[in-house]
């Protein structure tokens, strides 16, 4: 049995009061007590004072095919099978650096995180996959291989995809950014196009998340009923709009809103990027606090951070993305929950991941100092713990 002594516990929600060591046996959580506890004669003991002990944090949107590079996803096409599993095991490498001990990839070519996923390594983040995102034609991502088009191949993919086991449907429901000729402001299916999808998904006992940049996609999003939406910006032609309706409607249905924030220090964002962010009036603290007034009313949110697919969104900027919510006005708390607790909820995992309690898996993090004071401090990571074992520390 290992106990980990620190100055205080985060359990995925708020600090346990006066509690200050975690046992941990068998790769599971097996009690919490309080500071100055008796710890059994024989037990090893891992001390780390001035530190707080948290669950392991989870990033739930990358891309693990994506290298950070330029042009990461366009890119892909020239990657062979080996460069895809090569490219997996080091972007898995680097969230655990960064304190990620579980990832939900939204978004793969030739189902290479699907395949990954059923003979993990040892050593590396559990993984949550998708497979190749459903998309139109040309659409966003198309060359990850999920074209379709019409209800029938729409429900078709759906059906290849629950064959393939996957973790949760990815459907592109407006353009993307990162995509030439991909029109950000519109749709790509219609709304029942959607519904197709997640009536197929559900049936087979899978959630569906939609892409959605377009407000048109959000309203039809929220309309055919899906589980989760990443990004969700509100953008129309040339402006922002925020209906309250949608606000409250999203609330109202649990719809997971992901709004991937978070950006790598010094990183200039693409030029076609900045023109439109500049155009809709937007920038990244006003996005921030957007999205922190929607958790105000009601909405679910979550982080994620995109990465792997440019320099800006690299692997391992998960922390950024949560202080960035502090930034907008979310409490060092709910926001450390976005990453944490309503993380594992949201992806199904709620049982075992995200939490600091007996019976939980001991994915768990030491940082420096208190989070809950300071946010930054999650950049100061002292100890990683994966499935019950201390990582070593990074070289």
């Amino acid at each position: 049995m290992l106990a980990l002594r620190v100055a205080r516990i985060f359990d995925g929600h708020a600090l346990v009061r006066d509690a200050g060591v975690a046992f941990v046996e068998g790769g599971r959580i097996v009690g919490v007590e309080s500071t100055g506890f008796d710890i059994p004669s024989g037990c090893e003991i891992l001390d780390r004072p001035n530190s707080t002990l948290l669950p392991g944090l989870i990033d739930t949107h990358v891309h693990l095919v994506g290298d950070s590079g330029p042009g990461a996803l366009e890119r892909l096409a020239a990657f062979s099978p080996e460069d895809l599993s090569r490219t997996i095991e080091q972007s898995l490498r680097v969230q655990l650096s960064t304190g990620v001990t579980t990832v939900r990839d939204l978004g793969d070519k030739a189902w290479s995180v699907v395949d990954w996923r059923a003979r993990p390594l040892a050593g590396l983040p559990t993984v949550l996959a998708s497979g190749p995102p459903i998309t139109s034609r040309g659409g966003h991502c198309s060359n990850m291989g999920g074209e379709a088009g019409g209800v029938e191949e729409l429900r078709a993919a759906v059906r290849e995809r629950a064959e393939r086991s996957v973790d949760v449907v990815k459907v592109m429901a407006s353009g993307g950014m990162m995509t030439p000729g991909s029109d950000v402001d519109r749709g790509q299916f219609t709304a029942e196009e959607l519904t197709a999808v997640v009536d197929e998904a559900h049936a087979a006992g899978l959630p569906v998340t939609a892409h959605a940049h377009a407000l048109v996609s959000i309203r039809d999003a929220i309309a055919a009923g899906v589980d989760g939406i990443e990004h969700c910006t509100f953008l129309t032609a040339d402006s922002v709009h925020v209906p309250e309706d949608a606000i409250a409607a999203m609330a109202t249905q649990g719809i997971v809103v992901c709004p991937t924030l978070g950006r790598t220090p010094d990183a200039v964002p693409p030029p076609h990027l900045l023109e439109r962010l500049r155009k809709a009036g937007m920038d990244l603290k006003t996005r921030a606090e957007q999205v922190a007034q929607a958790h105000r009313q009601g909405v679910t949110i979550i982080s994620g951070t995109d990465g792997g697919i440019n320099p800006g969104k690299a692997h391992g900027i998960l922390p950024l993305a949560i202080a960035d919510l502090v930034t907008g006005g979310m409490s060092p708390p709910d926001a450390l929950a976005t990453a944490t607790s309503v993380a594992a909820q949201a992806c199904g995992l709620g049982d075992r991941k995200g939490h600091i309690r007996a019976g939980y898996d001991a994915d768990l993090i030491i940082v420096d100092q208190d989070p809950l004071t300071d946010i930054s401090a999650l950049l100061r990571l002292n100890t990683t713990v994966l499935a019950g074992k201390v990582l070593p520390p990074r070289t």
